[in-house]
């Protein structure tokens, strides 16, 4: 957990945010975090953006989930492709079907919990894509350089179609949104950036 999935770095800075209506987004959480976050703020919900891995950080967070009486949920995201409407519709739902106070990660809280947090904003408490998407932000670790850069341009070429004519974020993933599209027009706008990928891959070590 410390070495391998960079727990200790993660045990100085845990990228430890309130979103409001009692939803937390931060990096992986050690066990010791888990006990002292339900013990601070009663937390009955952990939403893991990871998905089940293989990292021992994965093995002692579930451990710490059942011996404390929280709802650990498996619900992956994507770092570097934009989500799909299923993923979208599910998401929205798990928000709907928790129990709060929660807690939503992934490993180091930037760019997955960015988007999770985006979406928990927009779907649970109604706050507009222009503004949620702030979540996606440098101050919790997110850059706009290499393939995370996707997750930015997603909510930007909704904007752009809602500027053109008004449509709901759900509506327009229903019925305008193409993510093939959309990830062949990111290819051909994306300036080649090897040193952004190169930052994102081997010095933060991104997921």
């Amino acid at each position: 957990m410390h070495l391998v999935d960079h727990g200790f770095i993660r045990a100085i800075y845990n990228n430890f945010h309130d979103l409001g209506g009692g939803m937390y987004r931060l990096s992986q959480p050690s066990p010791a975090q888990i006990r002292a976050y339900q013990q601070r703020f009663g937390i009955k919900t952990i939403i893991n953006l990871r998905g089940h891995h293989g990292y021992g950080s994965y093995a002692m967070e579930a451990e710490a989930c059942r011996e404390l009486g929280i709802r650990l949920v498996d619900h992956k995201l994507y770092s570097r492709q934009a989500p799909n409407l299923t993923s979208l519709e599910a998401t929205q739902a798990l928000f709907e079907s928790i129990e709060y106070p929660a807690l939503i990660h992934c490993k180091s809280g930037a760019d997955r919990a960015g988007l999770g947090s985006a979406l928990y904003r927009h779907f649970r408490m109604g706050v507009p894509i222009a503004e949620a998407r702030r979540e996606l932000n440098w101050r919790f670790g997110h850059f706009r350089m290499g393939k995370t850069a996707v997750l930015d341009y997603f909510f930007e070429r909704y904007l752009a179609d809602n500027a053109k004519e008004p449509i709901g974020f759900m509506e327009w993933a229903r019925t305008r949104y193409n993510k093939k599209a959309l990830h062949e027009d990111f290819r051909q706008l994306r300036k080649e950036n090897g040193l952004g990928d190169w930052i994102l891959d081997k010095v933060l070590h991104r997921e």
